[in-house]
């Protein structure tokens, strides 16, 4: 697959089977993230969490839950897998960096017919709750600034019309 073709297909995929990705699937998405470009070079800025224990994501999804003021919501969308973006550097390069990764990673599970979807709010919920973070096992500094869940999903990735028109406002300064 081309990388403008998985650029076209990608789309947050919000409903899962329940079943994992493989191994080999996996390793080809961390290998994704391992390829993004990190500010300084700083790699031990970065740390991943990778949680697959379903009563861990369940209490997740239900503190996330809670943080958007709607009990009934599932923000993790019943995947079977989460990877929890850490950084303990500060400001614009650890968003810049976790972005980067994040953006690496998702382009891998397409290409790889992986469901993916960017975690950010149930991430800003985990962050917020002491008793949950403390059970990521952080090293010493590091907080959640972003998550990918990952699964199988009965959706397929297709090709999508993209407007001619610029969608964001642009200035030009000669």
């Amino acid at each position: 697959m081309e990388l403008t073709q998985a650029m076209n297909i990608r789309r947050s995929i919000r409903s899962y089977t329940g079943e994992m990705i493989s191994k080999e699937q996996l390793d080809v998405i961390l290998n994704a993230a391992y390829e993004a470009p990190i500010g300084m070079g700083k790699y031990d800025s970065i740390h991943f969490t990778i949680i697959t224990n379903s009563d861990l994501l369940g209490e997740i999804d239900a503190c996330a839950a809670q943080f958007f003021g709607n009990p009934s919501m599932h923000p993790l969308y019943g995947a079977p897998m989460l990877i929890v973006i850490s950084s303990n550097a500060e400001g614009n390069v650890a968003s810049a960096n976790v972005g980067f990764i994040l953006q690496n990673m998702a382009l891998a599970a397409v290409e790889e017919g992986v469901g993916q979807c960017d975690i950010y709010g149930a991430v800003a919920a985990l962050s917020r709750n002491k008793k949950l973070l403390e059970r990521l096992e952080l090293p010493e500094g590091f907080t959640p600034l972003g998550g990918l869940i990952l699964g199988q999903t009965a959706e397929s990735y297709s090709e999508r019309e993209i407007p001619e028109a610029h969608r964001f406002v642009t200035n030009e300064i000669d």
